[in-house]
């Protein structure tokens, strides 16, 4: 008999791939690697072909794949390339998962997070790219409700919508920090009030500051006060509010325009779009609301 027609047992069959009588006798009682015959007494045997089969049946089960799909390759219901392009799209969602997995449990060790800013970081982290954007698009359409976009300031909402598309493969946990951050930002009613009053004011004609204002020149001078100490009611206060605007404007033009900055100047704005370009990989820029709340304190007191 050639090696060809040769049948082998289950354990002659272990000792010729190097795996387990176990194993073989699972893919057999499966239908993965059926017997070829019986013998007289009842045993198994497998012809040479079976040997082939359990080698490609082991390639494919290293690499991943689950039975019913090794089985379809092995009827033809699918082609190797076929099989191997979906396990490996599985496997990339797989290994994004994971990593922002470790992004979290490393971000979780870096603050000293406790068990439930964990498991809200978690939840958080692992949500997918459209329920993220979601998350942010319900927050913006809340915001502009009504506003036309043709408005003036409604193309701000496009800016705020500007999630990527996925986080990183592997996720700093500055990112994973700055996801979190802003999904609890946008969800805080005092934040979304806020952000509500600057989109009506600006969808009705309320302009914002920098209309009148030199936003580069304020925050030269004001920033500049602020390192030095300046108090905003003090003589020198004066003097560098005087550099931004024109002097001998009238109390009442500064008390409007102390309010009309207000309405446009808040922290957690900022915060919204500092959050942004950490995700989004924008360069970073120096907060300026500090000098724009040191301007307001400076128009009040020379009022």
């Amino acid at each position: 008999m050639s090696d060809h027609d040769a049948l082998f047992t289950i354990g002659e069959l272990a000792r010729r791939t190097g795996l387990s009588v176990r194993t073989i006798r699972f893919w057999s009682d499966s239908g993965v690697v059926p017997a070829t015959v019986r013998s007289p007494s009842g045993y198994r045997l497998y012809d040479t072909e079976a040997v082939a089969r359990l080698d490609l049946v082991r390639t494919l089960r290293e690499l991943g794949l689950d039975l019913p799909t090794v089985q379809k390759v092995l009827r033809r219901q699918a082609t190797v390339a076929e099989v191997a392009a979906s396990h490996a799209r599985a496997l990339d969602a797989e290994i994004r998962t994971l990593r922002i997995r470790r992004a979290v449990l490393r971000s979780v060790a870096q603050r000293g997070s406790s068990t439930e800013e964990m498991r809200i970081m978690h939840k958080m982290a692992k949500l997918s790219a459209a329920e993220r954007q979601r998350l942010i698009d319900d927050f913006v359409d809340a915001m502009f409700d009504g506003i036309a976009d043709d408005a003036p300031g409604a193309n701000i909402a496009h800016g705020m919508r500007m999630l990527p598309a996925e986080l990183p493969d592997d996720p700093s946990p500055e990112q994973v920090d700055a996801w979190i951050e802003l999904a609890e930002l946008v969800a805080d009613a005092d934040f979304q009030a806020r952000c509500r009053r600057m989109a009506v004011a600006g969808a009705t004609g309320e302009t914002g500051p920098e209309s009148a204002i030199d936003p580069d020149r304020l925050s030269e001078h004001a920033l500049r006060a602020l390192d030095e100490g300046v108090a905003p009611d003090s003589v020198r206060g004066k003097e560098v509010l005087e550099q931004i605007l024109d002097a001998g404007l009238p109390a009442a033009e500064l008390r409007r325009l102390a309010d009309r900055t207000e309405v446009f100047t808040d922290r957690r704005v900022e915060r919204y779009w500092e959050l942004l370009a950490v995700l989004n990989g924008w360069p970073r820029r120096e907060p300026r609301v500090p000098a724009w709340e040191w301007f307001i304190d400076a128009l009040r007191a020379h009022a």
